[in-house]
């Protein structure tokens, strides 16, 4: 029976990887996508809505942006879309650092190092775990993490897409996760929903404060779970299924040596030792109490403080300076023009990102000033408040209203300053408390994450996989993602019910119930 429905699972998943990849080129796609949205934008720009935009508490209105003053509006901010698309400052800074780790053999001998005292069956969960404890780094683990889990699973013999694909679950589809230490997106949500809370007409509302390790518990003990439907799935049928995938990538000629000289190792532990180096000196600046990375409040995790405003820069110089040291101490640098060269390789293999980046940041662009996100937003939360249904049931269509809504807008703030606003009040006026709501719109935010190609960082992730498989599209990551979705959604909503349930606290001062 269970082949049975492996057999099916497999066929239905290979039927997803070929129609998605007879789809265009995904800057082609963006760039319908595009199109699409102004057209529709135009059609509906004269229908009457019900719903109440939060933001400016009127009717919701669809923007034409086919009319001349939203096409001057557009073109007078094209360029601005593009250079201030978040991913792309963000790959390319810190691509430059890793460029240089790269191509100087840094990386790949940490890599050979790591792989000869790690057993390859606790790989997978291994790379979870350190996808999971990325999330304090804010999105470095889309450039850190999931890269380095192609090539840890490659130089150890096992196929690196799936490597890639353990990475990408970690980092993105267990966004919410967190591995004891809180992220920064736990005060930024937490924010968000004390806003929500005092739109709310129960007079309580006013003496709700909401902690922002409201969620700590069960985004902690999450992990875990996280952790195990990776490897299950990984090991278990993402790996098998695509073992038969081709390998086929220009691959560098030192990853495919898995020797490590002496000079190498050498190398490496001066390498090594200026990385600690730079860490020990970064530390120390951190401890004195007027430290200029703290913000107002004298937090440094704080998602306004200047610390979490500079990780990329950081992990820049945090790769630079054992990229150099190994370079020079191996030889494959003789002078500052080896360090340039590097740069500019790491930035050759960029080039179709950044044209992809260009289509995708103008799609995202025009999808939001046309308020169509917000109209999918409201109307999926209304429907879910008109069923007046029992308060897991409730829960559970929240995860699955956000999860669906994340395959449009890919911003968890953005999402939930607009969704909270109108589920949260309702929610009370019910008697569930904003926390368990939070907790639930985390998962669904989550949990799509790795199947929306509207994720910005989604066709960072391609480009990832065609550099070990060529002909790499929409498709095959989509297919490859899909299992771990579909289980995420499902475990991980069963799993906050049983926290409900078993009245185990989802954080610091947080209630299920008002």
């Amino acid at each position: 029976m269970n082949d049975k429905n492996n057999g099916i699972m497999s066929k239905f998943l290979s039927f997803v990887e070929k129609t998605g990849n007879k789809l265009p080129d995904p800057a082609a796609l963006f760039a319908l996508l595009f199109i699409v949205v102004l057209i529709i934008s135009w059609i509906f720009s004269g229908v009457s809505l019900s719903e109440i935009d939060p933001k400016t508490s009127l009717p919701i209105k669809i923007n034409n942006l086919l009319s001349p003053k939203e096409l001057t509006n557009y073109f007078s901010q094209m360029v601005h879309a593009f250079i201030s698309f978040p991913p792309l400052g963000v790959v390319i800074v810190a691509m430059l650092g890793l460029g240089v780790a790269e191509h100087s053999g840094f990386i790949n001998t940490s890599i050979k190092l790591i792989l000869s005292f790690t057993s390859k069956k606790l790989l997978t969960p291994a790379l979870i775990l350190v996808a999971i404890i990325s999330h304090i780094a804010v999105d470095a683990g889309y450039v850190l993490v999931i890269p380095l889990g192609g090539a840890i699973f490659y130089a150890a013999g096992r196929h690196p897409l799936a490597g890639i694909a353990a990475a990408f679950m970690g980092v993105s589809g267990g966004f919410s996760a967190t591995f004891f230490i809180p992220s920064s997106l736990d005060p930024l949500l937490a924010g968000l929903t004390q806003s929500a809370v005092k739109l709310s007409p129960l007079i309580q509302a006013k003496d709700i404060t909401i902690n922002p390790l409201n969620n700590y518990f069960f985004t902690t003990a999450s992990s875990f779970l996280i952790i195990i439907i990776g490897w299950i799935i990984t090991d278990k049928f993402i790996e098998p299924r695509i073992s038969k995938v081709k390998i086929d990538g220009e691959l560098q000629e030192e990853e495919k040596n898995k020797n490590i000289s002496e000079t190498e190792k050498k190398a490496f532990y001066y390498a090594l030792a200026s990385m600690l180096l730079f860490g020990i000196l970064f530390i120390l600046t951190l401890m004195p109490q007027n430290s200029p990375w703290k913000d107002t409040a004298g937090n440094i995790t704080g998602h306004s403080s200047p610390l979490m405003k500079s990780i990329v820069p950081l992990i820049f110089l945090f790769f630079l300076t054992p990229g150099i040291t190994y370079g020079y101490a191996s030889k494959t640098f003789n002078n500052h023009k080896d360090i340039i060269k590097a740069m500019s390789k790491a930035m050759n293999s960029m080039s179709y990102y950044i044209v992809m980046a260009f289509f995708c940041s103008q799609f995202i662009y025009v999808f939001g000033q046309s308020n169509l996100g917000s109209l999918l937003s409201l109307k999926g939360a209304g429907f879910l408040m008109k069923l007046s249904l029992p308060t897991t049931i409730t829960v559970a269509g929240v995860i699955f209203i956000s999860a669906f809504v994340n395959l449009f807008i890919g911003s968890a703030s953005a999402k939930w300053a607009l969704i909270g606003s109108v589920i949260i009040p309702m929610m009370m006026q019910m008697g569930i408390s904003p926390d368990f709501v939070q907790a639930a719109y985390r998962i669904g935010d989550s949990s799509t994450n790795i199947i929306t190609p509207l994720m910005p960082y989604f066709p960072l992730i391609v480009v990832f996989c065609q550099k070990y498989v060529k002909n790499s599209g929409l498709g095959t990551l989509i297919s490859i993602m899909l299992p771990y979705s579909i289980s995420l959604i499902l475990l991980w909503t069963i799993f906050l019910i049983l926290f409900y349930w078993l009245k185990i606290p989802l954080g610091i001062g947080a209630t299920f119930v008002l």
